[in-house]
């Protein structure tokens, strides 16, 4: 055993030679330590934290080597979680106010700076804003490159950017100059007809023309007084001769004052309110003019719309009809509406709903006369045998007429048959009796315009039985 105890081992002494050595003295310190604990003596504090038994318990050798591995690794991790070294911003004090009105006094014991050798000479260095706007300048092109390369990639995946599509734009560019050139060839008959082919030139010349002829003078409707006179004979003459129409009951309309004359739509086509403004004016003593409330469906027909606007038509709403009648005019209103412009032949003179009585709220809100009025004759000048609406979604039209004579013939299909017409006016309805808040009482106003829609079917009926022949009255 003596031997075992003093054979050195390849790493120096015997460890456990040290630890026998020692074991004296470490038997020593713990009888003092309880020698102190019992007689209240208090304990001397442990040198860095570590008990004094274990230290006494391990070689140094063998601690030694054991905090070398510890730090290093502890060296390893720190390495390894420090990030790449920075440029270190040193932040220089703030000069005070003295340093930055004043220079500072140069030190004798200092040397005179040296001027940087870095630069060639005669070039100056560049300051804080030179290099900051270098900075953006090569932001900016390296967005504009970045952004060539996403379109270059988009034209790539979607076929325009590659060879075959290029060779396509090209291959069609040319055709197109070739067909241009050999247009222009043949001279300008072939822009002069294909020009007037086009529906844009029509409307040029029509709104040339219509331009022409406007005067300067309109009303807030956009009724032309220079316009009405200047077609006056022709209306009057298509009045007297080719519908040799009649009228009875004239001096039922008010010579003064505001009226409003409840009328049938009679026809297709709206030729029923250019003619009741041609025998108010006519067979009236008084020639009053009348204003005429016509569907919005009217105005969009081809030319048709600005023509009764210029003779004094006006859309029909609320608002327009109580502006007329504010200035005491002589209005006239059908309320049947496109219902009764788009009644069948074979339901002809049959009044169709009047609504939901629109002209008696306006009538009674304006304390306004009802002139009822019915024509005869018109009917038959257009008959309407059908109506074709599944074909008029690109013209904007609630359906196209089918006549005797259109669209079999065109244009001139829309010229009315020489049948002879009759205007009926009634004996005025009114409504004194009610004041402007009965405008509110949906029953009354029904049981009005019901009163109004019958009084116009006894007269249609009685001007029927009265007439003798549709071509001679």
């Amino acid at each position: 055993m003596q031997r075992t105890h003093n054979r050195k081992s390849v790493l120096g002494d015997n460890p456990f030679a040290t630890a026998e050595r020692e074991a004296p003295e470490a038997t020593a310190v713990r009888a003092t330590t309880r020698s102190q604990a019992s007689s209240g003596t208090p304990r001397a504090p442990r040198r860095g934290g570590t008990n004094s038994k274990a230290a006494s318990a391990v070689p140094p050798a063998r601690k030694t080597e054991r905090k070398a591995k510890v730090e290093h690794k502890a060296a390893k991790a720190a390495r390894a979680s420090i990030p790449p070294a920075q440029p270190a911003v040193v932040e220089q004090p703030a000069a005070s106010l003295a340093e930055v009105h004043e220079p500072a006094a140069a030190s004798p014991n200092l040397p005179p700076p040296e001027p940087a050798t870095d630069l060639p000479a005669g070039v100056e260095s560049p300051t804080q804003g030179d290099v900051d706007a270098s900075d953006e300048l090569e932001r900016k092109r390296a967005v504009e490159a970045k952004i060539r390369e996403i379109e270059s990639r988009i034209e790539t995946m979607s076929g325009e950017g590659t060879p075959r599509a290029a060779e396509h734009r090209e291959r069609t560019g040319a055709a197109r100059r070739a067909k241009t050139d050999e247009a222009r060839s043949d001279g300008g008959v072939l822009d002069t007809a294909r020009e007037m082919l086009s529906s844009d030139y029509y409307l040029r010349q029509w709104g040339r023309i219509g331009m022409r002829n406007r005067s300067d003078v309109v009303d807030e409707f956009g009724y032309d007084p220079t316009y009405d006179k200047r077609v006056r004979p022709i209306l009057e003459a298509m009045y007297a001769r080719y519908f040799r129409a009649t009228t009875e009951g004239i001096e039922h309309v008010p010579s003064t004052g505001r009226a409003l004359i409840v009328v049938n739509h009679s026809g297709t086509f709206p030729y029923d309110g250019v003619m009741l403004k041609t025998a108010v004016r006519k067979e009236h003593p008084a020639a009053r003019e009348l204003r005429w409330l016509s569907e919005d469906q009217i105005f969009y027909l081809p030319f048709v719309g600005s023509f009764i606007t210029r003779l004094g038509s006006v859309r029909a709403c609320q608002e327009n009809a109580e502006r007329l009648l504010a200035n005491d005019n002589l209005v006239a209103v059908f309320p049947e509406g496109a219902k009764g412009a788009g009644r069948l032949y074979r339901d002809r003179y049959r009044l169709q709903r009047f609504g939901r009585g629109g002209f008696i709220r306006l009538c009674l809100r304006t304390r306004t006369p009802i002139v009822p009025c019915v024509i005869v004759g018109a009917e038959e000048s257009m008959p309407l045998m059908m109506r074709v609406e599944y074909l008029t979604g690109p013209l904007g039209l609630p359906y196209l007429p089918i006549t005797p004579t259109f669209p079999l013939l065109g244009p001139l299909g829309l010229l009315p048959a020489p049948t002879r017409w009759s205007f009926s006016f009634g004996p005025p309805i009114e409504l004194e009796g009610y004041g402007p808040e009965s405008a509110d009482d949906n029953v009354l106003v029904g049981r009005l315009t019901e009163r109004v829609r019958a009084t116009m079917q006894t007269m249609l009926d009685r001007a029927l039985s009265a007439r003798r022949s549709v071509w001679f009255g």
